[in-house]
């Protein structure tokens, strides 16, 4: 499987990283041989070794900075820690979701005993009710949400979403299984529903004003189809 190229340049190479993808092992990992890397591919693919300038879940499909020699690491990192870098995220959850909400709530760090301040900006772009049971209820209704967060902790959009009762479909950790098993049952769509979508900000080193988007996978066209939802990259 070869990995999408978004943007490329002698400083960094921007992807779009596949649903269920590891970015990378982590040290004595015991699946190095089980399952291929994202950096791994690339290496595959193009020759090269990059460095990750910051996390994307696996479960989560989208758009990731790598950088091609660990001295540039930093300047884009800083881009994030000084929160230059506008990132947008595209979910589908259940029920309908407010038409805008900030979320301001503490999300566990890595460090699972230390909770640490999250705040995630929420805007709803459409809803659909599906004459579709789940229980408890004879219909199921949806929303496909704009997701920019203004913090950066492990799994704060899908804690996020699930802290206002509207999880993420496919997010087997903190959403729903009667309703993602809806959606794999009807739509053969069994992925999370969380897709990085957009970066924008200013290149470190040339100056240059980026604006990256990186396309939706084959479940979202799917629900796009579906739900008669207007793809919001093409808009």
């Amino acid at each position: 499987m070869s990995v999408a190229i978004i943007f490329e340049d002698e400083y960094i190479l921007c992807v779009s990283k596949p649903n269920n993808m590891l970015v990378h092992h982590a040290f004595h990992s015991r699946n190095v041989a089980n399952e291929t890397s994202l950096l791994q591919q690339i290496e595959i693919d193009k020759g090269v070794k990059t460095y990750p300038v910051h996390r994307l879940d696996r479960k989560t499909s989208g758009i990731i900075l790598l950088a091609k020699d660990k001295n540039f690491v930093a300047k884009f990192q800083e881009l994030f820690t000084i929160n230059t870098i506008q990132k947008t995220y595209y979910g589908v959850v259940r029920g309908f979701a407010p038409e805008t909400k900030i979320i301001d709530s503490p999300v566990k760090g890595r460090d699972a005993n230390v909770h640490k301040e999250a705040l995630t900006h929420l805007k709803t772009l459409a809803n659909v009710t599906l004459e579709i049971p789940v229980k408890p209820y004879d219909t199921s209704r949806y929303s496909l949400v704009e997701l920019q967060p203004k913090t950066g902790r492990m799994h704060q959009l899908r804690v996020h979403a699930n802290k206002i009762s509207h999880p993420l479909i496919g997010d087997a950790k903190y959403g729903d299984k009667n309703h993602d098993m809806m959606f794999a049952e009807n739509f053969n769509c069994k992925n999370l529903f969380l897709h990085a979508g957009k970066l924008k900000f200013t290149h470190p080193f040339t100056q240059e004003k980026l604006n990256l988007n990186a396309n939706f996978p084959n479940d979202w066209i799917t629900i796009f189809e579906r739900f008669s939802w207007e793809n919001p990259l093409e808009i």
